[in-house]
């Protein structure tokens, strides 16, 4: 007889009811186990996630993840861009496919229109997951392509789950499909299970902030340098005379500092620029001369020792054809008194000698001066000494005011011994690299770029503390400052488009490099190593194709930063 409600049954009693007991309860406790492992694993593969910050190793990872998550066989994540869903990453291990990602090969797949009939398109477009424990027996969604694949293949595809990729602000990332769950005991396709589905939901949900993230700081890094790029070629096109200078730098920073990565022996078979470092001085290497925008274009173009906004040679000229002019009106004024005297042909002829003498003497004053305004590559003592005594001569104007031959601004800028500019105007272009420090520093950079400011505003510094604007020597200057230093001395003798002097050989370039290293200016064995890699040479070849080629500008002679 059945006991009644009120009765107690006792299990132990019955052996078979007893067995059924500990099979449901271990069977409990396995799930329970099994579920919270999952959790776990979950979690950890979520705190894994949020640490990559290259899009391309982290999508990779995700489906790794889930596969490993879920011992799916084979998975595919697609990304979502505008109306298509675009292969990132195919993987399937029985056939030993890995494509997309980081370390896989190119997708030869095209994008997926979203077409309600595939069912990856389907789970964009609704919003809502599919699971399907056989594609061969599901008759809603278009499965042509995974049987193509399979009749190719010889593979069997059929448990599939596919979840779809929305990131904290509801915005469509992608969606991830995987196929054929694998239980762990026998090796066969099995359905996924429900759990599976909703915790691959959970990890598609961080999948999508993640990659969120690192699009939006990838991005905004992208920004960043495009701004960099965006400003330094505006000064760069702010004076003719400068254009491409930065550019130029930049890249022939760049190729030296990949030279010394190249390098597993001398001074620098220790230095190496990781990704971060390359990254940091590329970005430093655009900025270094952001202080230009505050240096007067009238200085940059300075192109003759009298230029400004003009050039004031044409001042100088004007003055000296009106004093030829006055001295002939003189003359002839004198002539026709001395013809009223009575004066004979001799005494005519006498006074227009005496005029032309002195016409003479001004035009070719007015050529010296002419001579004088071209930047020299060094104005010898006799000719300064001959513009002071210019300097003292006067002349009378037409309102009777007694006026000097050349000003004393005349005089000061025509005696510039070396190059166009005054003392004064070379301190004016010194500031660009305080500028460039200054302006640097009140930019809020990221822990990765915290170093800029010191390495874009050290490029003039010198080893013996000369140089600007702080006066570091030795290893107060970083490396890279050091680095800088010698690429844009090396692109400033090199540059073809500089008015105030002509491009120099390669040769002469790699003459003056070894003379500054001798006086202490620049680290020798950077210098070396510029010199004896060719390194000017790499950079046209790499970045400057449309330049000539470093032989071509004369022949080569003879034969530390933070390591990562």
């Amino acid at each position: 007889m059945a006991p009644s409600s009120l009765e107690t049954v006792n299990y132990s009693a019955d052996p078979s009811l007893n067995s059924v007991l500990r099979g449901v309860v271990k069977d409990v406790k396995d799930h329970a186990e099994r579920l919270m492992s999952q959790i776990r694993e979950l979690s950890s593969i979520g705190r894994s996630l949020s640490g990559v910050y290259d899009l391309d190793d982290l999508l990779e990872k995700i489906v790794d993840n889930a596969r490993a998550f879920t011992h799916a066989d084979a998975g595919t994540l697609y990304i979502k861009e505008d109306d298509r869903l675009r292969f990132s990453i195919f993987q399937n291990d029985s056939l030993g496919i890995r494509l997309g990602g980081k370390t896989g090969g190119a997708i030869p797949y095209p994008p997926l229109a979203l077409d309600k009939h595939n069912v990856s398109a389907f789970v964009a477009m609704n919003g809502t997951s599919v699971n399907i424990p056989d594609v061969y027996d599901a008759a809603l969604y278009d499965f042509t392509g995974p049987k193509k694949f399979d009749r190719t293949t010889g593979y069997r595809s059929k448990s599939m789950l596919v979840v779809l990729l929305k990131n904290h602000e509801n915005d469509i990332i992608g969606v991830l499909q995987l196929l054929n769950a694998r239980d762990t005991r026998t090796g066969k396709a099995v359905p996924f299970s429900k759990d599976c589905e909703s915790l691959t939901q959970s990890l598609a949900s961080q999948a999508a902030v993640a990659i969120s993230n690192v699009k939006l700081i990838t991005d905004m890094e992208n920004l960043f340098e495009a701004f960099v790029k965006v400003m330094a070629t505006a000064i760069d096109e702010k004076s003719p005379a400068t254009g491409g200078h930065i550019r130029r730098v930049a890249h022939l920073t760049l190729t030296l500092a990949e030279t010394i990565n190249n390098k597993d022996s001398g001074p620098f078979k220790h230095v190496h620029f990781n990704e971060d470092q390359m990254h940091e001085l590329r970005i430093a290497s655009w900025m270094h001369d952001i202080g230009k925008v505050t240096t007067p274009v009238e200085i940059i173009e300075k192109s003759r020792k009298l230029e400004t906004i003009f050039d004031r040679i044409e001042h100088v000229r004007l003055r000296m054809d009106y004093l030829v002019q006055k001295t002939r009106n003189r003359a002839l004024k004198e002539q026709v008194e001395a013809m009223k005297s009575g004066a004979n042909a001799g005494a005519l002829q006498a006074i227009e000698a005496h005029a032309e003498k002195q016409v003479r003497q001004l035009l070719e004053i007015r050529e010296f001066l002419t001579e004088c305004n071209k930047p020299a590559e060094g104005l010898d003592d006799d000719k300064i000494e001959r513009l002071k005594a210019i300097a003292q001569k006067t002349y009378i104007d037409d309102t009777g005011r007694r006026r000097p031959l050349i000003t004393p601004d005349e005089l000061e800028n025509l005696s510039i011994r070396k190059g166009s500019i005054t003392e004064a105007e070379r301190k004016i272009m010194k500031e660009h690299a305080y500028m460039t420090l200054k302006m640097l520093s009140q930019i809020p950079f990221t822990k990765k770029f915290r170093n800029i400011p010191h390495f874009a505003g050290a490029h003039h510094e010198c080893l013996d503390g000369t140089g600007y604007p702080l006066g570091l020597k030795g290893d107060e200057i970083p490396f890279e400052g050091k680095l800088m230093a010698v690429t844009d001395i090396a692109e400033a003798l090199t540059s073809a488009d500089r008015p105030y002097k002509k491009a120099m050989p390669l040769a002469e370039v790699h003459r003056v490099l070894r003379s500054l290293a001798d006086k202490g200016k620049l680290d020798g064995d950077l210098v070396r190593l510029f010199i004896e890699e060719d390194v000017y040479s790499a950079y046209v070849r790499k970045y400057e194709k449309a330049q000539p080629a470093a032989s071509e500008l004369g022949p080569a002679p003879g034969p530390r930063k933070v390591t990562g």
